[in-house]
C-alpha cells in the first residue's frame, strides 16, 4: 500500500514563491505517475501537474503552465511543486496522487493513491 503524505503548504502573499513536496512509501511497483490535485473551497478537485516515474514527461494544467515546475527525486522517493507567482485563485488544498501505470492521465479516478493535502493559501 502506497502511502503519500505532502508538505509544504502555507500562507503566501501574491507573486510569492513556495514548494510543496510529496513523500512516498510502500511502492512495490516501477511503473508509475505521481500528480498534484488541488480544491478550492465550494470547487471541484482539479488536476495540476503531473510526471511519470523517470520523470522525462510531464504534464501541466493551463492554469499553471508556466508558473508551477514538477519534479522528482526518486533517491529520495520525493515528488516536488514549485509555484512562482502565486495569485489568490491559487488558493486550495494541495494533493499529490499515484497511479500505476506509465501514462499520465488528468482525470481523479485514474489515480489509485492520495495522500492528505496541504493548504496553501495566497492573499492579495
Amino acid at each position: 500500500q502506497v502511502q503519500l503524505v505532502e508538505s509544504g503548504g502555507g500562507l503566501v502573499q501574491a507573486g510569492d514563491s513556495l514548494r510543496l513536496s510529496c513523500a512516498a512509501s510502500g511502492r512495490t511497483f516501477s511503473n508509475y505517475v505521481t500528480g498534484w490535485f488541488r480544491q478550492a473551497p465550494g470547487k471541484e478537485r482539479e488536476f495540476v501537474a503531473a510526471i511519470i516515474w523517470s520523470g522525462g514527461i510531464t504534464s501541466y494544467s493551463y492554469s499553471v503552465k508556466g508558473r508551477f515546475t514538477i519534479s522528482r527525486d526518486n533517491a529520495k522517493s520525493t515528488v516536488y511543486l514549485q509555484m512562482k507567482s502565486l495569485k489568490p485563485e491559487d488558493t486550495a488544498a494541495y494533493y499529490c496522487a499515484e497511479r500505476t501505470d506509465r501514462t499520465i492521465a488528468t482525470q481523479i479516478p485514474r489515480y489509485e493513491y492520495w495522500g492528505q493535502g496541504t493548504q496553501v493559501t495566497v492573499s492579495s
